[in-house]
């Protein structure tokens, strides 16, 4: 009869997510995961064909975690606020999951980026759309371009080159929160790309 096995999936999965929050995705091997919990690298393979099947369960983690960020977010008194403040708050409280979520998926994943934009933005839309009185599409623009402007943000603070303060962030924000909502709301044709552009930027310009 074969020895019983002493650790349980999850036990080593976690071992990995600890790994990776500690020194990054690509320290995990069998034989650190093995380590972390006293043994050899024998019990991992028990679950686990490779060590890349492993690491894409820590991306699974990572998906999880940052969606419960995202329903935190959405329990605040303006909800796509929220969810960008939890955004950001997820880059700088787990810099490594961050990057293999969002900027390094494991192999046989693609578009994680695109996916996490996706996802809040399904799940903000009809707060958009009550709240600024927007019809879906306009939400969707509105929404994506501000998750391009927290996108950046987060890659600075992730990368170890965000000059930004927390204020100074929250600031950038309402810039581009106000600034994008007014031309949406006061550009006919702006949302679908259907106006006139020379006209827009000739009165611009004269301000």
């Amino acid at each position: 009869m074969p020895p019983k096995v002493k650790f349980q999936k999850e036990e080593i999965i976690e071992a990995a997510v600890n790994i990776t929050r500690e020194r990054g995705i690509n320290a995990v091997t069998a034989r650190e995961a093995g380590a972390r919990l006293g043994v050899s690298s024998r019990p991992l393979f028990t679950y686990f064909d490779t060590v890349d099947e492993l690491k894409k369960e820590v991306y699974f983690y990572a998906k999880s975690l940052y969606q419960e960020y995202v329903k935190n977010g959405l329990k605040a008194e303006i909800p796509f606020l929220g969810v960008g403040q939890n955004y950001i708050r997820f880059a700088k409280e787990e810099k490594e999951l961050y990057k293999y979520l969002f900027l390094t998926a494991p192999d046989g994943i693609k578009g994680s980026a695109i996916d996490g934009l996706k996802l809040s933005q399904d799940l903000v839309r009809e707060s958009l759309m009550h709240i600024y009185h927007m019809d879906g599409d306009t939400a969707d623009k509105y929404f994506r371009d501000l998750w391009l402007v927290a996108y950046s943000i987060a890659t600075l603070i992730v990368t170890g080159e965000c000059p930004y303060t927390d204020e100074e962030i929250s600031a950038l924000f309402t810039e581009f929160s106000v600034s994008i909502c007014k031309a949406y709301k006061e550009i006919p044709g702006l949302s679908d790309g259907n106006f006139d552009k020379e006209t827009v930027f000739r009165e611009l310009v004269k301000k």
